[in-house]
Order: structure tokens, then sequence, then C-alpha cells
């Protein structure tokens, strides 16, 4: 899916590289062939553009480019959830911190929220996960903190519910798709059931560590949109366009006319 000019994906990996991160495992399933080819080389296009002169969309064409080897590709191929995903990329993530990034979670920020967590991660090590602040009637569509200790931006959660039953969440604060995993969140993976939907929860597998207390939510800086929902996607797509200064002009002129077309129906 593409917002305004870049698909989902590509926004994805440019808040890895704003972290530091260099090496990416994708989890793709049937029918997801044209991830691969998206980060390969293209000389076909890029010689197309050379000889029209388009040396900005180049440009723009090179920033996609993967290095080789940078990029690993494991297919899950049943549909059973976050915590399955995850776990189908064990064997090349070994024995390390990793980080879980979702897609369709598109956070806009001045400074991208997986580095913003990377900083916060430095200081409290362990296992870190984005929080937000969701109204009562909406928690019950997350995985929700329980809060042992709230230190401002970065909280210790003494345990995690996945999608809690309405008026039984522990807290307001909804963890959406940005995470920071130790890779004893791997082990616990070894030994999860199915929990809430029928499906391996990612969010149990972490709530395990809640035990030693080495899971720490992070109220991230930035609005996050959820582009998995039709509404979710729409509203990025209007945010993004008026951030960018080629497009903003023309696009808000336009948004200012169809409003006062539809006050004027009204």
């Amino acid at each position: 899916m593409t917002l305004v000019d870049r698909p989902l994906i590509q926004y994805a990996i440019d808040e890895a590289r704003a972290a530091g991160i260099k090496e990416f495992i994708f989890v793709t399933s049937r029918g997801k062939s044209a991830l691969e080819d998206y980060f390969d080389h293209s000389p076909e296009l890029e010689s197309t553009l050379r000889k029209a002169g388009k040396e900005d969309l180049l440009e723009i064409l090179k920033a996609t480019y993967m290095d080789s080897g940078a990029i690993a590709y494991v297919r899950q191929n049943r549909p059973m959830g976050l915590g399955h995903a995850v776990w189908c990329a064990r064997r090349l993530i070994g024995n390390e911190p990793f980080a879980v990034l979702l897609p369709d979670d598109v956070i806009a920020a001045e400074k991208p929220c997986l580095q913003q967590m990377m900083e916060a991660y430095e200081e409290t090590g362990g296992n870190m996960v984005a929080a937000m602040e969701v109204s009562p009637a909406r928690a019950s569509s997350y995985g929700v903190l329980d809060i042992g200790e709230d230190m401002g931006a970065i909280v210790k959660a003494k345990g995690m519910v996945e999608k809690p039953k309405a008026g039984e969440a522990p807290s307001n604060l909804a963890v959406i798709g940005r995470y920071i995993l130790s890779p004893k969140v791997l082990t616990n993976l070894n030994k999860m059931k199915q929990g809430a939907g029928g499906e391996i929860q990612l969010t149990d597998a972490i709530a395990e560590e809640t035990k030693a207390g080495q899971v720490y939510g992070y109220r991230f800086h930035g609005q996050r949109y959820d582009c998995g929902s039709k509404a979710g996607f729409l509203q990025a797509t209007v945010a993004f366009a008026l951030a960018r200064p080629d497009l903003r002009d023309e696009f808000s002129g336009y948004l200012h006319d169809m409003i006062a077309l539809q006050k004027a129906a009204q």
C-alpha cells in the first residue's frame, strides 16, 4: 500500500535505519513476492530515468535499495498471529536483542519513534514497547499495559493484557507496533499456546518478562496512524500530504474547496 508516494514498508525501513538498524528480516506469506522485488536493484528503470534527466526520481529510487545480505525473508505459512510471525524468524535472530516494526502502524514524528525508543532502551535494557493513551472504549482493541511504576515517558509494566474485555483494561496505555525485545521473548514463544483470537500472541510472550521486571512502555512523541483501517489510512494520507512542501499548498486548497462544497450542499 502506498502512502502519498511511498509504500508503507519504506516508511518502516526508513524509521529502522534512523535508529541504526542495518539488518532486516521480513516475515512474509504467499503472494508477497513483490516485497522482495521492491528492495532489489532495477537497472532498466535507473537507465530510463537517467536518460530522461529525472535525477530527483533516480535519487528516490536509489534510497529504496538494500545492500546484499542486509535482508532475509522468512515465510509464515499459516496466519497464526504476530507472536507466531516473530517466532518464525527465531533462527535468524539468534541470541541477540531485536526490534519489531509493524508497517501498518505509521508514526509521524520529528524524531522517528524507534529512535526515541532506542535512546530510552539504553537506560532500561530489558524489553520496551511503544505505548499511547487510548480511550477506555478503544482499549479492547489493543494489548494494554498494567503499570507498576510510572516514570513519565517510561513506565515499568507489571503485566500486559491482550484485547481486554470492555471495562477490564488495567490502564488506558495501549501497545502499538514498535517493540525492542530480548531473546528471552523467543524462548517464551517456544512455549506459547494459542491466546486471544485463537492466535499466538506476542503480548503473552512479552508479559512473561514482566515477572522479572524486564518490560517497559515508552510514551513516544508523535502521531500514530492505523493504516490497517480505511479511516486511519485516509487520515495518514491527508496528514503526510500536508506535511510535504511540494504538495501542501495545492492539496490544502483542494481540501478547503471540498469542505466548502460539502457545507454548501448541507
